[in-house]
């Protein structure tokens, strides 16, 4: 099941009818209202909700920029995604509020069987990996039998440490968790809170306790896509008690209604930052308001694609890969490998780049040079893999070889004499040329975040930057 398939569905049905029509009617608009009301109820998305939706739809699609418009059909279409975006969240600041003086605590929240614990973690390595934190998980759940063991085995699968302190009060494991991040260099720390079947006073009272011990910089709604309108009630009931911070949809991949997401961030006021979207414990995205439109309107979403596509593969993930005992590459052919096999393995999917290849073969080659470099003594020292472009963040600069004089055109001389500092020198400013002329995006990254240089360094680089 997609997100929001039967949502989709039913939104292009509503669109059919007005695609051979040159000029739109009101009678033709209101019938479209109608459909989309329908299909947003059927979705369950909150009856509040739909209504505001649905009326300034309406209020724009009966104005002049349908009526002027030369494909009045699209126009509707354009109106639709552009409150769609609104509704999730147009213009909120997504990324995670890290604190100024480490550790940045994060507390989760939500009713039981939301995904809290597995979210916990996957969000634990997300931060690790996109900017650099060394969380820590603390399992604060005492009274859900196992709660604590599958935080855990999480954190094992993830490599990310847990603290927990058995059935001790969980305001006094969440300070001591704290104390324990700042002793041992962890500034991330991720509260896995208890939930419940229910909302009650009793349950309340604990979190907003933990909150106030730990003066959490995040407070996240864990909300499971599937609940429907529970979610819209839960989100209110914590929103009132915690003061959300943000919210994150879970199990979006096996709900094709979708409206716990349309309607919760238009309930609350606030952001959905993440939502996760499959099973595995790498399955969690940020949660893009307008990307997320474009899937309800069935247009996809490439941008999420190439990103996926740009971050797969590239020299650190080769640096990573070199230091496995052992690898082993599945090459599909023509279709692919079959799903079954990569669920069963748990298999990393990797790609080298945003095109189509008749095989993997060719892909798993680059992948096996790429990676090999990083071995210990296949190149001659450790610094020939490190002392590419890719790190310097600038162009190689040109290359000279055997002979001296090749039909009339010479080696430089000066990389002829022997003065190593001369010839590094000249290396440094063929390469800062080299990428001003043929990158000037990789060279104006590269001037901001320059550093280290020696003083003959940092007078080429001011030349080579107030030429013209």
């Amino acid at each position: 099941m997609a997100a929001f398939s039967s949502l989709t569905d039913r939104l292009s049905n509503a669109f059919k009818h007005l695609k051979s029509k040159g000029k739109l009617s009101e009678a033709d608009i209101d019938g479209t209202i109608r459909e989309i009301r329908r299909a947003l109820l059927d979705a369950d998305v909150a009856l509040d909700v739909v209504r505001s939706f649905t009326g300034k739809v309406r209020e724009r699609a009966l104005g002049t920029e349908v009526s002027d418009a030369l494909n009045p059909a699209q126009q509707v279409v354009k109106i639709v995604n552009e409150e769609l975006t609104d509704v999730l969240g147009q213009g909120v600041d997504r990324p995670l509020n890290f604190a100024k003086n480490p550790p940045t605590i994060i507390m989760l929240a939500g009713l039981q069987g939301a995904g809290k614990t597995t979210m916990a973690g996957k969000l634990g390595a997300y931060c690790q990996k996109h900017f650099g934190k060394s969380p820590l998980l603390v399992a604060c759940d005492v009274y859900r039998p196992a709660a604590i063991k599958q935080l855990q085995v999480v954190g094992e699968k993830l490599n990310l440490p847990v603290f927990e302190k058995g059935t001790q009060d969980p305001v006094i494991t969440a300070q001591e968790a704290v104390e324990y991040a700042k002793r041992n260099m962890r500034d991330l720390v991720i509260v896995d809170t208890a939930g419940r079947l229910h909302i009650d006073s009793d349950m309340m009272a604990e979190i907003e306790k933990v909150r106030d011990a730990v003066n959490p910089a995040e407070i996240l709604l864990v909300i499971d896509a599937m609940t429907g309108q529970d979610a819209v009630n839960a989100a209110k009931a914590f929103n009132d008690a915690l003061e959300l911070t943000g919210v994150i949809i879970t199990k979006l991949d096996g709900d094709t209604r979708g409206g716990a997401a349309l309607s919760v961030r238009e309930v609350t006021g606030k952001p959905i930052k993440f939502c996760g979207n499959g099973e595995k414990l790498t399955d969690i995205e940020p949660f893009y308001p307008d990307r997320m439109a474009s899937r309800i309107l069935g247009m996809g979403d490439v941008m999420t694609l190439i990103e996926k596509a740009q971050e797969s593969f590239d020299a650190k993930k080769a640096e990573e890969l070199a230091k496995e005992d052992e690898l082993i590459l599945l090459c599909g052919h023509y279709e692919g490998v079959d799903q079954r096999i990569i669920d069963e393995w748990d298999m990393e999917e990797i790609s080298i780049g945003d095109y189509i290849l008749t095989g993997g073969e060719l892909a798993a080659m680059v992948l096996i040079d790429s990676v090999s470099r990083f071995i210990p003594e296949v190149l001659g020292t450790k610094e020939s893999a490190t002392e590419e472009s890719v790190y310097s963040g600038l162009l190689e600069y040109d290359q000279y070889t055997k002979p001296r004089e090749y039909e009339g055109l010479a080696v430089p001389e000066v990389l002829l004499n022997g003065n190593h500092k001369l010839i590094h020198l000249w290396q440094y400013e063929n390469s800062l040329r080299l990428t001003k002329e043929r990158r000037p995006d990789l060279f104006a990254a590269y001037v901001e975040k320059a550093k280290d240089l020696t003083k003959d360094e940092k007078k080429i680089l001011e030349e080579i930057v107030s030429k013209a």
